[in-house]
């Protein structure tokens, strides 16, 4: 039989942060300069997400469901997501966020329509409970991989100018050019995914699975709605990065077929 959910108070949430504070004694100890930086990160994860518990308080209560209010959320989300992962791209190019945002809400609203329309079908449509949380892993997926991805190959093009004019001096189309640079960021923003679905179960057990045990759920629920999210993941971050790349890759060149280099 499962148990219920162990409820944590103020209390309990004090002795976590007590965690934090070994943390930054031990940096300090190693003289490693990062107690700062643990400090703020601790700082803003507890205010963000308490910040975030209220917000979705309102957003899940059943009596006061409203679509325009869960995308609002979503949309928060994801202009939030597409402007971490357009700042670790680059700042020099220009109208980059616009091509990340784009990328992104691709990726998230194929695979959201994907997984309610044929597997979940939740009544309604925007039930905050699936659509939020699956959201809230797409985007952090998809920033991630896009970051990855992007950031690869501006340093890429950046450091092989003298190659890719060589090519196109040959006769070869800008995209020609800077093919096998797109495959190789492609690739590169994929690993941490691949790498996680390689081991998942094994070695890790991911948040979402973890949760729901948590929570009381069976394990073999939990690992149900792991499979769905690891499957969904895979397709908006093959999506993300590809949409993203190709965007990117044109940037590089003006309308003489020019290298333009950021």
């Amino acid at each position: 039989m499962l148990i219920e959910l162990i409820e944590l108070d103020f209390t309990d949430l004090g002795w976590a942060l007590g965690m934090v504070a070994i943390a930054i004694g031990l940096s300090a100890w190693q003289g490693l300069g990062l107690e700062g930086a643990i400090a703020i990160a601790a700082g803003r994860t507890l205010i963000q997400l308490i910040l975030v518990g209220y917000v979705l308080a309102v957003v899940f209560d059943p009596e006061g469901k409203n679509p325009w209010l869960v995308l609002a959320v979503l949309a928060i989300m994801l202009t939030t997501a597409s402007m971490v992962a357009s700042n670790r791209i680059s700042k020099k190019i220009k109208n980059l966020l616009p091509l990340v945002w784009g990328s992104i809400f691709i990726s998230t609203a194929l695979t959201l329509a994907y997984t309610n329309l044929l597997i979940l079908q939740p009544d309604p449509w925007y039930e905050p409970q699936y659509l939020i949380p699956l959201a809230g892993m797409i985007l952090g997926n998809a920033m991630n991989s896009g970051a990855i991805a992007g950031e690869r190959l501006v340093s890429t093009v950046n450091s092989s100018q003298l190659e890719i004019e060589t090519h196109l001096s040959l006769g070869s189309t800008p995209q020609q050019a800077v093919k096998q640079y797109r495959k190789d960021a492609i690739k590169a923003g994929l690993i941490p995914l691949l790498n996680t679905m390689t081991v998942v179960g094994i070695v890790t057990l991911p948040g979402m699975m973890t949760g729901q045990m948590l929570s009381g759920v069976s394990p073999l629920d939990a690992a149900s709605y792991q499979i769905l999210i690891m499957f969904v993941l895979a397709l908006a971050t093959v999506i993300a990065t590809l949409l993203l790349t190709e965007g990117l890759s044109r940037k590089f060149f003006n309308q003489d077929a020019q290298l333009i280099k950021w």
